[in-house]
């Protein structure tokens, strides 16, 4: 019986050495695999080698990963297959913010954000709302102290095993989370934050920002580690705005170009487009 034909994809990588190109494709080609779609790039700062690869082929997944394991292994790649467009499962965690969690969650909805939210986590209230309206459940956990922190991040860690959650998501999450939880989840939990020029920090930064009348309005999305804010970036974009912006007007500018970028980072992660090399990101868009 003709098996139907599977479409996925491929990402590796691995110490840049001549002939890899060469042997990935001999091994797809004999897997009865065709290439719909090919990136490849090697870093110079870090002498590595990252591919990201389509592939439809009729064969099972299982003879398929057995076919690319001897080229992994010669290689010592570390490599990832999935279904391309296979819907990955991801924890959101909120706090009164809305714009963030509204575009995801419309994304997702509209078939736009390969990613499956089935219950969004918050420190307040506020937004539980939201998440009823788009269909999801939502769960208020109120952090005041580090004891609240340390249940709630255990709270979390059980969650995720039981969900399988590939993918975490700071929507706007106005807590830090431990270094202990960064690091146990390094490379999967995903931030945003205002980035403007200059920088300013504490409270109200549209504020301070409308005081020093600004002219550049940016978002960062970035992976999360133990070092505030300071983790491998992912996506950035910015806005040049006029001198007639009012605060509110910054303030609904930011949240524009956060929603965008947030998404942008999520979708790129999805579809498997972000490979780490080391403190920098291949981004395969």
């Amino acid at each position: 019986m003709t098996l139907a034909t599977e479409h996925w994809v491929l990402t590796l990588a691995c110490e840049d050495r001549p002939g890899i190109v060469h042997a990935i494709s001999g091994a797809i080609v004999a897997a009865n695999g065709n290439i719909t779609e090919s990136h490849q790039y090697t870093s110079l700062d870090t002498g590595r080698f990252f591919m990201r690869l389509q592939i439809e082929s009729a064969i099972s997944r299982d003879a398929f990963e057995e076919a690319i394991k001897p080229i992994a292994a010669k290689y010592s790649m570390q490599w990832t297959l999935d279904t391309v467009g296979r819907k990955m499962k991801t924890l959101v965690l909120v706090s009164k913010a809305a714009h963030c969690i509204n575009d995801m969650l419309f994304r997702q909805r509209s078939g736009q954000l390969p990613i499956e939210i089935e219950t969004v986590f918050g420190n307040h209230a506020e937004l539980a709302p939201l998440a009823e309206f788009y269909g999801l459940a939502f769960e208020t956990h109120t952090i005041k102290s580090e004891g609240d922190k340390r249940a709630f991040e255990q709270m979390l860690r059980t969650y995720i095993k039981s969900a399988g959650i590939e993918l975490i998501v700071l929507a706007r999450f106005m807590q830090v989370l431990s270094p202990e939880f960064c690091d146990e989840f390094a490379g999967k939990i995903i931030n945003i934050h205002h980035s403007f020029l200059p920088g300013f920090k504490g409270a109200n930064p549209y504020a301070q920002a409308h005081a020093r009348g600004v002219k550049l309005i940016g978002a960062t999305a970035h992976f999360v580690t133990s070092d505030l804010d300071e983790g491998p970036i992912i996506e950035q974009n910015v806005v040049r705005v006029e001198h007639s912006a009012s605060k509110n007007r910054l303030v609904s500018i930011g949240q524009d170009v956060e929603s965008k970028t947030l998404t942008q980072a999520v979708l790129w992660f999805a579809e498997h487009r972000i490979l780490l090399d080391g403190e920098r990101t291949v981004i395969f868009s």
